[in-house]
């Protein structure tokens, strides 16, 4: 994954409360064994419509979304994430987030920011003509007219994102105690490492 450290950028203003996972990347677009192109799926039923918030020029491509409460209810796919990632974003602002969702995000090395909701209103606002940015080191939102809102987030999240590691790498930093462990276990045990059977 990519380390996270600081993000500024177009943010688009959706605002929504209650989007599902099926608004996020409708069940059609999951007959897929890639992550690859999902993004051409994301909020599709919204995207029909040619005007659109998501494909204007401003917006498209844009790599922060502001959206309403409860973002990501609904089935637990990690295909959203992947969706959303897909089509650009690498932070999501919201009042709350469905846990499920929440957990898959993170695992994707995506930020979610949980803010009040008259701070989203306001985010809502600046982010019509002005870039955002989100600083994760320092766990703060900010605009051009110089609103700042401080965001809380787990310790191990945080720390994971902001060295570009999920579960997957942190495992394979323990490699060498891992290997120890198994020759220890190997040596004192034979019978659990395989030994007595190879005999």
């Amino acid at each position: 994954m990519t380390p996270f450290t600081t993000l500024t950028g177009v943010a688009v203003p959706f605002g929504a409360a209650n989007v599902d996972t099926d608004v996020i990347i409708p069940a059609r677009f999951l007959k897929t064994i890639t992550r690859a192109g999902l993004g051409a799926g994301a909020f599709a039923t919204l995207r029909d419509d040619p005007g659109n918030l998501f494909d204007t020029p401003r917006n498209a491509g844009a790599p922060i979304l502001i959206a309403g409460d409860n973002f990501g209810c609904g089935s637990s796919r990690e295909h959203a994430p992947w969706a959303l990632a897909d089509m650009g974003f690498r932070v999501v602002i919201a009042p709350s987030f469905a846990d499920i969702f929440a957990g898959n995000a993170y695992k994707n090395g995506m930020l979610l920011v949980v803010l009040p909701q008259e701070q989203i209103d306001r985010l809502l606002v600046a982010a019509a003509d002005a870039d955002v940015t989100v600083d994760l080191e320092n766990q703060v939102v900010t605009t051009a007219y110089q609103d700042r809102f401080a965001f809380a987030v787990d310790p191990f999240r945080k720390d994971a994102l902001l060295r570009g590691q999920d579960e997957i790498g942190l495992t394979l930093t323990m490699a060498p105690a891992i290997r120890a462990y198994e020759a220890r276990l190997t040596a004192d045990r034979p019978w659990i490492g395989g030994a007595a059977r190879a005999a």
